[in-house]
């Protein structure tokens, strides 16, 4: 990334306010995201499942989701939701999401530093994050130091999400 495109570049916590540029950044991601993983069946239940504006009202305000976003030029380009999870210090990455016409810029990079120096200010020392087994961006968390800690198999719906638990450890 250059040095005038990361000047260009902030990310700041989203409001309740700024759920319709949340769905706006999902409904141009989530389809290129999981296309080629999942069905597109079960791509469509879990966008309608996740993505209403009452489901993230919910996220935001009952289980403790903070969402940051990303803007680049003063344009939304991605977002990333986590929380603190009952495990002392542990906090989970919901969700990361980069515009695909925006990938390949380090953005995600930035949103995931973004993440995890919250979570350290909140007292965290770990992040935790899903991520579908068969999804490329596992090469991408591994690359900025998650490691494989379990694999889970989750139901949602009459779907599954076959998935990898990486973690980090988030030093000081």
């Amino acid at each position: 990334m250059s040095a005038s495109a990361a000047a260009s570049l902030h990310i700041q916590p989203a409001t309740l306010a700024d759920i319709p540029t949340i769905i706006g950044l999902a409904e141009a991601t989530w389809e290129p995201t999981y296309r080629f993983i999942i069905s597109r069946e079960q791509i469509e239940y879990m966008y309608r499942v996740i993505y209403t504006p009452a489901s993230l009202t919910r996220q935001m305000t009952e289980q403790g989701h903070t969402f940051l976003l990303l803007y680049t030029e003063d344009e939304a380009s991605g977002y990333a939701s986590f929380s603190a999870q009952p495990t002392n210090g542990l906090y989970k990455l919901h969700k990361i999401y980069v515009l695909p016409s925006h990938q390949g810029q380090g953005l995600g990079q930035h949103l995931v530093r973004a993440v995890e120096a919250a979570v350290r200010q909140a007292g965290g020392h770990t992040l935790e994050l899903n991520v579908n087994r068969h999804n490329p961006a596992l090469a991408f968390y591994e690359h900025l130091g998650f490691q494989q800690h379990r694999e889970e198999d989750i139901p949602i719906g009459p779907y599954w999400m076959n998935d990898y638990v990486l973690r980090k450890e988030l030093h000081a």
